[in-house]
């Protein structure tokens, strides 16, 4: 849309320099049929913005992100504001978390989008750990929790597992016994989803508390190996993720049982209407 972007602020340099385009991407996205917006704090940590300028503005900047998200939503009662809580440490990089040095931080971001979310998404998480330690940070808060994992794009057939080698069998169980309403799978290749949904599906078949709802939203980036750093640098978008490609794929991970769908990154406004017209009877 020509908003300010750039590496390493991301996202976030929107927020900073320009935040009336970050109202006008929530906006395109309501008006392609979108029914959950997410807030734009993904990139609102350290490892995007410095320690520096995190420590100083780091929670005016998480507020606005919740304030221009609630500004759109109100406008349409049919649309919900997801809070984003990203891995703090860095992107697909389990072997970088540290819970003492995320916990403080992630507890800006929660003081700060709280007025404004309707529920709480925990996204692109490597490993069982940053899931752990985002239910510890929301305490009592009883909002809904979403929580979305990333996988590993180096897939086996029929064995899903998360970026830090855990697998989704396990990632599942974990998001039973936090809690959760949902649990996703996001920001990896679309030909590793369909094996995560089976592989929850099975894992929630024999839980005794309430189900979760399953959720897919893949990125379209070409395949990011085992030594990724995810916004380590622009990455190259795959040809064949047009809308009509991405919803060939949505149309099996609803098949195999996913009933929330949306996209990550490189997934536009275009893509979901194209969903949204395909589901809105679903």
């Amino acid at each position: 849309m020509g908003a300010p972007f750039r590496q390493p602020e991301w996202s976030a340099l929107a927020l900073i320099e320009a935040p009336e385009f970050v109202t006008r991407v929530h906006r395109a996205y309501v008006d392609a049929g979108a029914r959950v917006i997410t807030t734009n704090s993904y990139a609102v940590v350290p490892f995007h913005i410095g320690a520096e300028r995190f420590a100083t503005d780091g929670a005016r900047l998480a507020r606005l992100a919740g304030a221009l998200a609630r500004g759109v939503a109100d406008s349409n009662p049919s649309v919900q504001v997801a809070g984003s809580l990203p891995p703090i440490c860095g992107s697909y990089r389990a072997d970088w978390f540290d819970a003492g040095f995320a916990r403080p931080i992630l507890r800006v971001l929660v003081d700060a989008l709280a007025p404004c979310v309707d529920h709480w998404q925990a996204e692109t998480l490597s490993a069982i750990a940053e899931a752990e330690l985002v239910r510890e940070v929301l305490g009592a808060d009883d909002r809904p929790l979403w929580l979305s994992f990333t996988l590993d794009d180096e897939r086996i057939p029929g064995q899903p597992r998360l970026r830090s080698g855990e697998s989704v069998d396990a990632a599942v169980a974990a998001a039973l016994r936090l809690g959760a309403r949902a649990v996703l799978f996001n920001c990896s290749q679309p030909e590793v989803m369909g094996d995560a949904v089976d592989a929850a599906r099975t894992r929630l078949a024999q839980a005794t508390v309430a189900p979760l709802a399953i959720g897919v939203y893949a990125n379209a980036f070409l395949a990011q190996g085992a030594d990724a750093e995810a916004n380590g640098e622009l990455s190259v978008l795959r040809k064949d993720m047009t809308p009509a490609g991405y919803l060939r794929w949505a149309e099996l991970w609803v098949a195999r049982g996913a009933t929330l769908i949306g996209g990550c990154c490189g997934i536009g406004p275009e893509h979901i209407k194209v969903l949204s017209a395909r589901f809105a009877t679903h």
